[in-house]
């Protein structure tokens, strides 16, 4: 009797431990279908043949969590995003079964994925199918600004009349020649490489800065490094941002910054809105230290020129965060986003998922990064399991400190 009672008091104990621990998903004949969200969207065409052999898919086309069904949030294993919808730690807390995020895009800054990951919930995004379309789109800003197509296009269709060669110097001015210049990327990952191997065809004389990257890329593109930002703005003619938006980055071009780059230097921003400090780079656009810029991507989305900073800023081009977007880049994107979710559903979470980017909070966080791994077989069937918890655990239960010893 005494036996079966100290069993049954360390399992209450492992219950305890437990009680947060969101399990693998359970996939089989015995197990209901999972359930996989496509949360801010309402075409599943590509994702469901992928899928539907494993998991039900639905769509919310939502753009808040206020207007995610009930039974999504109860009862999604996965969910599948795009860009227009956020999920703050709030928003994750209600999704009761969540345990992947897939981000379909390179870009995850509308996701708290350090409060995924304390949640137990993975967040993948699909960082190379859109790097192309990136860089064309870049580029494409990039000439506009040289050679002011879109300026000289807006001249004609309210009718202006060109003919005399004064006419047209004065309806092109600002037109410049590009060989020589030298285009300065902020951030060198995929699309920054991309952006500069197409702009060494045009002319343009390359330099990026990265802290993030190891010595010696610069060899193999042929192309030059600078090591500190300021470096980067004061050489530069061109700059081009390539980074992802984090804490740490936030209004990386601000009136600071923008002051340290050269008198009348072009600015592009393909990357993320929260990376300029809008205010400061009207304010520059207006006083001329900044002779053109051209946005795709807006501190507050969508973006209008009706409202907001830059609404009567001169000498700007913008376009609706568009420059990842093609059909063939799309679809992509969704398929490799729905193959994701296979992996997590048919393998384990973290170790079956390819692009996983916050397992450093994963593992070190979240309840279960301290019990022993079993990936032959799933610890819900393995009584044999429930005798490998870390002796840390055990010892914190012990003495009343497990908070302490779960979550440092």
């Amino acid at each position: 009797m005494a036996l079966v009672d100290k069993h049954k008091v360390k399992r209450q104990r492992l219950d305890r431990i437990c009680e947060g621990i969101r399990p693998q998903i359970m996939n089989g004949p015995m197990h209901p279908r999972p359930l996989v969200a496509l949360l801010d969207g309402r075409d599943c065409t590509v994702e469901m043949p992928i899928l539907k052999d494993l998991a039900t898919v639905a769509f919310c086309d939502a753009q808040s969590t206020q207007e995610i069904h009930e039974k999504v949030l109860n009862e999604a294993v996965g969910a599948m995003m795009y860009h227009t919808i956020t999920l703050t730690r709030e928003d994750l807390e209600k999704f009761k079964a969540l345990r992947i995020i897939i981000r379909i895009g390179s870009g995850y800054d509308n996701i708290d994925i350090k409060a995924a990951g304390e949640l137990g919930i993975a967040v993948c995004n699909i960082p190379s199918a859109a790097v192309e379309e990136t860089a064309d789109s870049t580029l494409c800003h990039i000439l506009n600004l040289y050679r002011r197509n879109t300026w000289l296009y807006q001249a004609l269709r309210e009718g202006t009349r060109v003919q005399s060669v004064e006419q047209i110097r004065e309806v092109a001015s600002g037109a410049a020649r590009i060989r020589g210049e030298t285009l300065g990327l902020i951030g060198c990952g995929r699309s920054g490489q991309a952006v500069a191997m197409r702009a060494k065809a045009f002319g343009f004389n390359v330099i990026f800065y990265d802290p993030y990257l190891q010595d010696g890329l610069e060899r193999s593109l042929g192309v030059q490094r600078v090591y500190t930002l300021q470096d980067l703005l004061y050489q530069s003619d061109c700059v081009s941002l390539h980074c992802n938006l984090n804490e740490h980055n936030h209004h990386l071009i601000n009136d600071f910054t923008i002051k340290q780059m050269r008198q009348g230097a072009f600015l592009v921003n393909s990357a993320r809105g929260g990376l300029v400090d809008e205010k400061a780079l009207a304010q520059a656009l207006k006083e001329g230290r900044i002779r053109g810029a051209a946005l795709d991507v807006h501190e507050s989305e969508p973006f209008s020129f009706s409202q907001g900073p830059l609404k009567d800023a001169p000498n700007l081009i913008c376009t609706p965060h568009t420059a990842w977007y093609s059909e063939q880049a799309s679809l992509e994107m969704r398929e490799a986003a729905a193959t994701e979710i296979r992996r997590a559903i048919t393998g384990r979470i973290p170790d079956s998922l390819r692009n996983c980017v916050n397992k450093e909070f994963f593992m070190t966080t979240a309840p279960w990064g301290m019990m022993e791994q079993q990936p032959q077989v799933h610890p819900e069937i393995n009584g044999a399991a429930y005798s490998r918890v870390n002796q840390t655990m055990v010892q914190a239960i012990a003495t009343g400190g497990m908070q302490d010893k779960l979550y440092t």
